[in-house]
């Protein structure tokens, strides 16, 4: 009796978080003790051009206090690959959990797939084989996991696209904000990693998207919003954070050196929706505007900064990238949205 009150008291630790990092690392903090293990990761498979990288989700060792994780906007290249450890990658294709020995070593690796299809995996290494029952509670624990991220992704996410939604903007928005690595991404826009590096906000704007639901009808025009969260995703990295904020305006976050590296890689996202090839409507081009994150900045400031700066976009001819700091050094008009949706300019 004593044993299942206190699996009881653990699971009830576990489903006390509401955000995502807090749960992660309850998570680890559950099993150490239950496994007796030496180590408990929690994985995340995250994608790259060749292949899968290993992001740390969560990572808690014999002796440590605070579970750890990778840094934010850490490069891919500096995380193991998937394809380097088989066992992981058996335990992800069969979705079963498996336990082997390494060594002196026992693992137990139990996989977990959201309905979003993202790809967690529990590996807990252990200094003697684990029994049967243990076993078996730390897959119901993952089962209940796996079952509260779900709940917290449908409340997070749009419903249309799976990108982050507008309800979620504030909290994600202050927490990223206040982390400070940031680190390379290439050439062409790309980010330098230098501790001056800030977070830069953008709203992308489909242009004459009401002509598209006009012309070819509402399911056509889900599919391009679908399309063009496809195209976010491929264009931004795994940690930049993708937001529909409703109809067909998306916000960005991202992090970059400066507005140069931040309008290459706004720059690329147009010129990627310009040439891709939209099943029966054809083509499709953006308006983008946006702005420098700012010390103490809110949300709506922000937001209000980078909108401004798409209306400029529009009142240019739209399908094209435009900084609100940029246009406050020239003295351009204000650009404003008017009642109905069209552009004034003060």
């Amino acid at each position: 009796m004593g044993q299942v009150l206190e699996h009881l008291e653990q699971l009830a630790r576990l489903t006390r978080g509401r955000d995502r990092d807090s749960m992660d690392a309850t998570l680890v903090e559950v099993l150490l003790p239950l496994l007796d293990a030496r180590c408990v990761v929690l994985w995340e498979a995250v994608p790259e051009d060749a292949g899968e990288r290993l992001l740390t989700r969560a990572r808690l060792e014999r002796g440590m206090t605070v579970p750890q994780s990778s840094p934010p906007w850490v490069s891919l290249s500096d995380l193991p690959r998937v394809d380097d450890d088989p066992v992981r990658v058996q335990a992800w294709l069969a979705r079963q959990t498996r336990v082997v020995a390494d060594g002196a070593m026992h693992r137990v690796l139990v996989p977990l797939i959201t309905e979003s299809d993202r790809r967690l995996l529990i590996e807990a290494v252990l200094e003697r084989a684990p029994d049967v029952h243990a076993v078996r509670v730390v897959e119901g624990v993952a089962r209940i996991f796996e079952n509260f991220i779900n709940l917290l992704e449908s409340s997070e996410r749009d419903t249309l696209t799976g990108l982050l939604n507008r309800k979620s903007f504030d909290d994600t928005f202050y927490k990223i904000t206040r982390r400070t690595p940031v680190l390379p991404d290439a050439d062409g826009g790309q980010r330098q990693g230098q501790e001056a590096a800030q977070h830069w906000l953008g709203v992308v704007d489909v242009d004459h998207f009401k002509s598209v639901n006009d012309r070819f009808g509402h399911l056509i025009g889900d599919e391009v919003l679908l399309l063009m969260a496809r195209i976010l995703r491929s264009t931004f990295r795994h940690d930049d954070r993708l937001y529909r904020f409703g109809g067909e305006e998306f916000v960005v976050l991202v992090r970059a050196a400066d507005s140069a590296a931040a309008a290459g890689v706004f720059e690329r996202l147009r010129r990627n929706v310009e040439q891709y090839p939209f099943p029966q409507v054809g083509r499709i081009t953006v308006s983008v505007g946006y702005t420098a994150v700012r010390e103490h900045d809110t949300p709506s400031d922000a937001f209000e900064r980078a909108d401004r700066a798409v209306y400029l976009a529009k009142a240019e001819g739209r399908n094209t990238v435009r900084c609100y700091e940029t246009h406050v050094q020239l003295g351009e008009p204000t650009p404003q949205r008017g009642s109905d949706g069209d552009i004034e300019l003060f």
